[in-house]
């Protein structure tokens, strides 16, 4: 059978449903320019009853992919259907990551690699804590947890309305993680040298409940994966008591890289020029 990512060139995709917001072609885009490589990056919308059919579509390779990202709700099935998911996703239980090797479909998950460098980029020494909180227990908590784990966090406390959820992440990432109702928030918040919130509390101008971040150690960190608005209410109130605070953006941008190094063969770099050419866009198109 052709092959078509043999003649068309490095083309990789983003697919969710629905994807027309994903800026990820805005940051591939920048790089591909930037480093001089031709090659191209867009969105590519998958109902979630089509995934199945066009993730064989790739393994065919009739399809002019080369490779892509795998955003909400594709995530799961991305792990299910890829061929060799890494022990990364495999904990994880999803990707967000696609690439061929040696014609088999390979996959990963970048989100905790770009939380991390986030983090290490705006709040160096961040890790030096052995206490975290960490606010919901939603999907896009387990990546976080599994990142900050990793980093040598010994006490993972994890904050959710329904304690159920939290434990559930718990049982899968052992037992430094421990569970939590919403009620239990002041009081697993004190000494702790991170606070992350997880949920979509405070996204696109919604409200937040109210937190006071006293408990907190002295010099911990205060971050949030949301990063429309970049600075959410949970950001704002910490600021204000003092706390150094990361937004969700650099998440965003560092998570795009490894993909990107795997499709185009370069591995590129979180400018502030990137940052402020997001940043613009959220502004122009909100």
């Amino acid at each position: 059978m052709h092959d078509s990512r043999e003649t068309t060139g490095p083309c990789a995709f983003v697919t969710g449903f629905p994807v027309k917001h994903s800026r990820s072609p805005l940051i591939h885009g920048y790089w591909l320019k930037t480093l001089d490589l031709a090659g191209s990056y867009v969105r590519h919308q998958v109902a979630p009853a089509a995934f199945a059919a066009f993730v064989s579509e790739l393994k065919e390779g009739t399809t002019p992919f080369c490779g892509g990202n795998v955003t909400i709700p594709h995530k799961e099935a991305a792990y299910g259907l890829a061929d060799r998911p890494d022990p990364v996703s495999e904990e994880l239980g999803a990707a967000n990551t696609l690439w061929f090797d040696e014609g088999r479909l390979h996959a990963t998950n970048t989100d905790g690699i770009g939380f991390a460098a986030n983090l290490d980029e705006r709040a160096p020494g961040w890790d030096g804590h052995d206490r975290a909180v960490i606010l919901g227990a939603g999907g896009a908590s387990r990546a976080v947890i599994q990142a900050v784990r990793d980093r040598g966090f010994r006490e993972i406390h994890v904050v959710n309305r329904t304690k159920e959820r939290a434990r559930e992440l718990a049982d899968r990432f052992g037992r430094s993680v421990h569970a939590h109702p919403l009620g239990a928030l002041s009081e697993v918040m004190g000494g702790a040298g991170l606070f992350v919130n997880t949920t979509s509390l405070g996204m696109d101008g919604g409200e937040a409940p109210s937190i006071t971040f006293d408990r907190l150690a002295p010099e911990a960190t205060v971050t949030d994966i949301v990063y429309v608005p970049l600075k959410t209410p949970f950001l704002d109130q910490a600021e204000k008591e003092g706390f150094r605070t990361v937004d969700g953006l650099g998440m965003l941008l560092h998570q795009a890289a490894p993909g990107f190094e795997r499709w185009f063969g370069r591995r590129p770099t979180v400018d502030e020029t990137l940052r402020q050419m997001v940043i613009d866009d959220m502004e122009a198109h909100p």
